[in-house]
């Protein structure tokens, strides 16, 4: 994971545009702002990005934790809601000194893909140690083997004729092309699993789970998974 964090850490183009991040963000914040259950949860997203839009998570919720293990990341989102005091930012090392069942709802969006087999279950760990009993995991924008870059790159298409940066994402399409992250990508390849072997893994890290009807973000093509603790 840490070649994808140097480059999420970097002057990175994966962004269309500026209009396309913000769309974005926001739409991520919605869909975890559907899965917020009580105004009075604590919340914890996971290796959250820039999370611009998490001033709107937090309005939804008494506390919310943005963990993020990219230094400069981190930097910006300390001095991005510094003056929301709702807002908790954490370095992944971090949650590893917080006390035991005291999240609510963790999230993790877009992050797996990222990681090998054995970080997804060492971060599992980890989450499952932090929910409280009744808690809940949300993994979200899970990669099928079945389903190639092609996909990808329709559902942003659509995504963006329907938020207004179509001839950006065209742009941008071209650029990713030759860009860092293809590179990356080709060089190290993107994790992906079955829903039966999500599933699997969610059991053998002591969660009970299930498919969601509908993928966080844009991606239809992609899975999400809500698990409680199994005992």
């Amino acid at each position: 994971m840490d070649d994808w964090i140097d480059y999420y850490d970097s002057t990175h183009t994966i962004y269309a545009s500026k209009r396309h991040r913000d769309v974005h963000f926001e739409v991520i914040a919605r869909d975890i702002i559907g899965y917020i259950s009580s105004p009075d949860a604590v919340v914890l997203d996971y290796s959250c990005g820039e999370a611009l839009s998490a001033g709107r998570v937090a309005e939804a919720c008494a506390k919310l934790i943005l963990a993020e293990p990219a230094p400069g990341v981190r930097g910006r989102l300390i001095a991005r809601f510094a003056p929301n005091t709702k807002i908790r930012v954490r370095s992944l090392d971090d949650l590893r000194h917080m006390a035991e069942q005291s999240v609510d709802l963790a999230v993790m969006n877009s992050v797996a893909q990222y990681m090998t087999p054995d970080e997804l279950d060492a971060a599992l760990a980890v989450i499952r140690r932090l929910l409280k009993p009744g808690g809940r995991l949300v993994l979200g924008d899970i990669l099928r083997p079945e389903v190639g870059m092609g996909r990808d790159v329709l559902a942003l298409v659509r995504f963006a004729a329907s938020e207004g940066f179509f001839k950006d994402a065209l742009y941008g399409l071209a650029s990713t092309a030759l860009s860092d992250y293809r590179q990356l990508r080709s060089r190290i390849g993107l994790q992906r699993y079955s829903e039966a072997d999500m599933l699997a893994k969610l059991a053998a890290a002591g969660f009970s789970a299930t498919r969601a009807p509908k993928n966080i973000g844009h991606n239809p093509w992609r899975m999400t998974f809500v698990a409680r603790h199994a005992f």
